[in-house]
């Protein structure tokens, strides 16, 4: 690890560190003027803001930092949960002040994505309908699937095509398994259909995918209005249910605000799982609502098929505590990268 990227993690769990504090915490061996000259650096690169002057001059990560630099994961999750320093309850500023202010992507992962865009448009040039709705198919069986192992629904892949495509329940599985799985097939098969119906995002709108998505199962309707928590974490989501509504409505317009799709489909995935609006399945409900953006504007949907069930379950609860979502945006990417080169 480089040094700047050191006193960058460093002021990440030390802000408002004088120099000296940041000398001493990342055991810096070169001279002061170096110190200093570093730290100018990222001051200049709009990296560190500036309080204070003189001998009281104190230094912490800016809004973009704080939010896009990268954390180390592994020796994040090696300390115990209750061993970790976490932001315990809901950032307030989080989606009025702090997301609206930073561009999401670098201008390099931005042209990725673009460029990436293009191949997928070139592939649904050189397919016809019949095609195309083969590709969606498959796709939509292998979102259900994913969508639902990350929650942990025991249906294999195979299993999960076969209830899809034949209605066949697996042996030995639960109903409510069967249950969330056909659900999914249900949400993606409405967005499909209607698809426009999130591509300017309302409370209600999201409710209606959420109710889709819990149908038949043991999950309370609407916004939740009682407390819940989350495992593994000491984040604690509001518990308000006026708070919680306000919050929703301030996410649609946050994300109705942005121009770029990938910033409104990354921004879904991330900010109604950090709500917890709903009493149970808000992350199926944010993987719907995201890939409804990307459909409704004619991007490729994704399935997350290839991501790791712990490293996704990591990287939110990296955004949980810490409102990081450096390692949540490397999975979008990958994520957006693996659908163009597989389907369609």
């Amino acid at each position: 690890m480089d040094i700047q990227r050191e006193i960058l993690q460093y002021l990440h769990y030390n802000p408002l560190s004088s120099r000296e504090m940041i000398g001493v915490g990342v055991n810096f061996e070169g001279s002061e003027s170096a110190l200093k000259r570093i730290i100018s650096s990222l001051v200049k690169s709009g990296e560190i803001e500036v309080y204070g002057k003189g001998r009281a001059t104190r230094y912490s990560l800016s809004a973009r930092s704080h939010l896009l630099m990268p954390l180390n994961l592994d020796t994040y999750f090696a300390k115990d949960i209750d061993e970790r320093e976490v932001q315990e309850s809901y950032n307030f500023e989080l989606i009025n002040e702090q997301l609206p202010s930073v561009e999401l992507f670098t201008q390099e992962e931005r042209n990725h994505l673009n460029q990436l865009q293009k191949v997928f448009k070139q592939h649904l040039a050189d397919i016809s309908d019949n095609e195309y709705n083969k590709e969606m198919e498959r796709l939509g069986i292998d979102l259900s699937w994913k969508s639902s192992q990350i929650e942990g629904n025991t249906y294999s892949l195979l299993e999960t095509e076969r209830l899809l495509r034949e209605s066949k329940t697996a042996d030995g599985k639960s109903r409510e398994d069967a249950i969330m799985l056909l659900n999914h097939k249900d949400a993606l098969r409405f967005i499909l259909a209607n698809p426009d119906y999130l591509k300017n995002l309302t409370v209600s709108h999201i409710e209606d995918i959420h109710s889709l998505l819990t149908k038949d199962l043991s999950v309370d309707k609407g916004i939740r209005h009682r407390r819940v928590g989350i495992t593994g974490t000491k984040y604690h989501p509001l518990d308000n249910e006026f708070q919680i509504r306000e919050a929703m409505h301030d996410m649609c317009k946050l994300i109705n605000s942005k121009e770029d799709v990938f910033d409104k489909a990354l921004l879904a995935l991330l900010i109604l799982s950090y709500i917890q609006a709903f009493s149970d399945g808000n992350k199926r409900t944010a993987r719907i609502t995201s890939n409804a953006l990307l459909i409704a504007n004619g991007y490729c949907p994704l399935s997350f098929r290839s991501v790791d069930s712990i490293d996704y379950k990591k990287a939110l609860l990296i955004f949980y505590e810490q409102n990081n979502l450096h390692a949540f945006k490397q999975i979008f990417i990958q994520q957006y990268e693996f659908a163009v080169g597989e389907y369609f």
